[in-house]
């Protein structure tokens, strides 16, 4: 039974450094109350077997964390998303220029945002373009670029040069993970330039990004983060995984998956 539960500490400590990234001894100690003599041998077996590299203090996992197709993620928290695309969509004025990044819940804004009259949208993402097609109240600007296919947006000097002509009333971001600590959370640098220029180019930011992403690092590429910003999120994030926004100062809105009426828990600024 002994070696049954260290081998399940083990799979799990492997599973969270895929998961979050950076994992550190004292915060392995304390999730499994082992010592941290305890956590090393483990970590020293991980290394061995060639599932963790070992850092100052703790490890990171080597094994690579596939990144999800749109397909996919359109339907992973389908209720969450729309939930907190339709609370996104109040903040908006008619008359307003807003940015919309690549990614499921903004696809889900933009179809929120089809029936505005007098408003400028921009966007990365081809979803939200498809949505827009048809919205004549609305002018569209796609943000061209290269295309990535797994995420069916756009990135790269192109994109970056369209944006440095513009700005925006207000920026929607989605994010792969997003920490009070390091930021937004994606799979390579180009995402994170282009979501740091969409963020500056605004006077109003939201991180649109449902519980299952809050705290999590799934990747090493990170957006660093504006000194204001709003994290709009869903119910099901806990109150474990909301204070370290709290604490830094981020405004966050917790919206009500089944009535759609948000709880909003402001800060000061980042």
């Amino acid at each position: 039974m002994a070696r049954l539960r260290s081998e399940h500490r083990r799979n799990e400590i492997a599973r969270l450094a895929a998961s979050h990234g950076l994992t550190s001894v004292e915060e392995l100690s304390a999730r499994f109350a082992v010592t941290a003599s305890t956590i090393r041998r483990d970590l020293a077996l991980l290394t061995a077997q060639g599932k963790l590299a070992r850092t100052y203090g703790g490890a990171l996992s080597l094994e690579p964390h596939p990144e999800a197709s749109l397909r996919q993620r359109l339907g992973e928290a389908h209720e969450a998303k729309q939930a907190i695309a339709a609370w996104a969509a109040t903040q908006v004025v008619p008359g307003e220029n807003v940015v919309l990044d690549g990614g499921s819940t903004n696809a889900a804004l933009a179809a929120e945002l089809k029936d505005f009259r007098g408003l400028s949208v921009a966007t990365i993402g081809l979803t939200s373009l498809e949505a827009l097609t048809e919205a004549e109240g609305i002018e569209v600007i796609l943000l061209g670029g290269r295309l990535r296919t797994v995420s069916q947006s756009f990135v790269g000097p192109v994109t970056e040069a369209a944006l440095e002509r513009m700005t925006f009333d207000r920026a929607f971001i989605g994010a792969d993970g997003v920490r009070a600590d390091r930021g937004i959370c994606e799979k390579d640098l180009e995402q994170t330039r282009l979501k740091e220029l969409m963020m500056s180019r605004a006077d109003h930011v939201y991180v649109l990004a449902h519980g299952a992403k809050l705290g999590v690092a799934p990747f090493h590429a990170w957006a660093v983060m504006p000194a204001r910003w709003t994290l709009v999120t869903d119910d099901s994030a806990t109150p474990e995984q909301l204070r370290p926004f709290e604490a830094a100062g981020v405004e966050v809105v917790v919206v009500d998956v089944v009535d759609l009426a948000p709880e909003g828990l402001e800060g000061t600024g980042a």
